[in-house]
């Protein structure tokens, strides 16, 4: 961790925060979900770096140390997809291999689309190829209960409200609790989506008390105006690239246990191999006891998963 370099880029008008390990022509860029930030890649940066690839870890517009936009209630997917192409290019990289998480993978999905050629392999973990809108899952959104926590944070001042009770630690560590289940959260009618987990419950046996301070740190100075909007205000909102395919090879790190395999209608997308139809080169691994952070749960096995990926298809 401590060889671990940090550094800003401009990228569209904003300074965005690029923590940085390793050197050499093979780059691993990897992007945050949340409640996540850079620091939830710290594993992967590390062992990657020492299998010869140069890893860089993006924190978008708005998230931990990167600035906020001037209007965060406008920001959109394509603004972080704007960011990724940004810090490649400020940083001189034309191809990258993206490894991304949650939210992330719905940005990696989009910059494969949108920009082929600076793409070399996309790996997802937490929520598989989609993109918002969530096309491929139309048809079984009304299935999803009002009290689901997606849908209490799409409205404005919902979650404001319900965070602004709790410090910023507090609220971090209820939401990693919360997504380390095995079951989606829902609250009912009137109970706030933190009124599920309690403040004083444990934490994953995997993340320590010193993770969460760092988390904690992170989002005290960043709030969470930016990461409300994108991805939970934005996330329905069609991006237009539903004709399209991803040409770079894919695969998809699935936990058994991640919560997100009971949004309806996503397991048989995934199990049919309906994801293969947006992503024909694409390969699906499930991890038995795997939660939503797989990363940072078992980062040995997705750690050999993904060089072991990346060294079959690096150019």
């Amino acid at each position: 961790m401590e060889k671990i370099q940090h550094n800003h880029v401009q990228a569209k008008g904003l300074k965005l925060h690029v923590a940085q390990i390793g050197t050499g022509p093979k780059v691993v860029a990897f992007l945050h979900g949340f409640p996540e930030i850079w620091y939830s890649w710290r594993h992967q940066m590390v062992a990657v770096a020492n299998a010869g690839y140069r890893a860089i870890s993006i924190d978008f517009r708005g998230y931990g140390l990167s600035e906020h936009p001037s209007e965060p209630e406008k920001a959109t997917f394509n603004d972080f997809v704007d960011d990724v192409v940004a810090v490649l290019d400020s940083l001189g990289i034309t191809k990258a291999h993206l490894v991304a998480k949650d939210f992330g993978a719905f940005v990696a999905a989009m910059v494969g689309i949108l920009h082929p050629d600076r793409v070399s392999t996309i790996i997802l973990l937490g929520v598989p190829f989609l993109l918002p809108g969530l096309s491929p899952l139309q048809s079984q959104l009304h299935l999803i209960p009002p009290g689901f926590y997606m849908l209490r944070w799409m409205v404005p001042g919902g979650a404001e409200a319900d965070f602004g009770r709790f410090d910023t630690k507090t609220v971090i560590r209820k939401v990693y609790i919360m997504f380390s289940g095995s079951l989606p959260p829902v609250a009912a009618d009137n109970q706030e989506i933190t009124e599920l987990i309690d403040s004083s419950a444990p934490l994953p046996g995997w993340l320590s008390e010193e993770d969460l301070a760092e988390y904690g740190s992170l989002y005290e100075k960043s709030g969470f105006r930016t990461a409300l909007q994108v991805p939970y205000r934005t996330m329905m909102l069609p991006c237009g690239l539903d004709d399209g395919k991803i040409r770079a090879s894919g695969l998809v790190i699935m936990g058994e246990k991640d919560y997100i395999m009971k949004f309806p209608g996503l397991e048989d997308y995934i199990r049919s191999g309906k994801v293969k139809e947006f992503v024909p080169n694409l390969d699906v691994t499930f991890l038995a006891q795997g939660t939503h952070f797989v990363q940072e749960q078992l980062p040995e096995e997705v750690n050999h998963l993904i060089i072991s990926f990346l060294n079959k298809h690096c150019e």
